[in-house]
């Protein structure tokens, strides 16, 4: 399986055999360069221009945006609402989990909160947890460190957090490193994990955008 971020909570997960699923596509609007991608699956964390422009992915997809149970093409796709009630006004969000023949990967959308026990543990065992890290409409990054000993995923990829030229302030990734204790990043383009050789301790990747590629 291969994982790639496109920059704030976009990313392309693409396993062979398989559909390709593109996450919160964001609009240019946000300051960020145009997408250039193309996709099977859309799925929209909530409807605001950084996380719901379908319109910026090439083909046909399968856009969901709502919590509900699906199948497409052999990934088992559950959408779970987290939404933000915190928030004022409250805010709706969808966390989506994928479950393919022999891995998981969990997008938390624009989770801004720390939630209970019993909603991470219905989730079963996620393998690759995609988490907002930078504030904003997102989880902050105390919270999202509790969120991953929560969840106990093998890898765990941070998003939305500020980049150069983002038109939304956020904190940057490092006080979420810190948070997690990592002293040496492991930044790499495509994150590609095997059912097989997943690290026997939780590992933080940080993935580089890869804003100026993509379809």
């Amino acid at each position: 399986m291969d994982i790639t971020w496109y920059g704030h909570s976009c990313f392309k997960i693409s396993e062979r055999g398989k559909p390709n699923i593109v996450t919160d596509p964001y609009s240019e609007k946000i300051g960020l360069p145009p997408l250039k991608l193309k996709a099977d699956i859309v799925t929209i964390s909530h409807d605001t221009p950084g996380h719901n422009a379908v319109g910026a992915v090439q083909g046909e997809p399968y856009v969901l945006g709502g919590a509900g149970e699906y199948e497409i093409g052999g990934v088992f796709i559950t959408a779970t609402a987290m939404n933000n009630v915190q928030a004022e006004p409250p805010q709706s969000n969808v966390g989506y989990l994928f479950a393919y023949d022999n891995l998981t990967v969990l997008h938390l959308g624009d989770l801004s909160y720390v939630p209970e026990q019993g909603l991470t543990e219905n989730l079963g065992e996620v393998n690759v947890l995609l988490i907002p890290v930078g504030g904003g409409g997102g989880l902050k990054a105390a919270q999202a460190a509790e969120v991953v000993a929560m969840i106990e995923p093998h890898y765990i990829v941070p998003m939305h957090y500020g980049l150069p030229g983002l038109g939304i302030e956020l904190e940057s990734v490092d006080r979420f490193l810190k948070e997690m204790g990592v002293s040496k990043i492991q930044e790499v383009d495509i994150l590609k994990v095997s059912a097989s050789e997943l690290p026997e301790q939780p590992q933080v990747v940080v993935l580089i955008p890869q804003m100026n590629s993509g379809v």
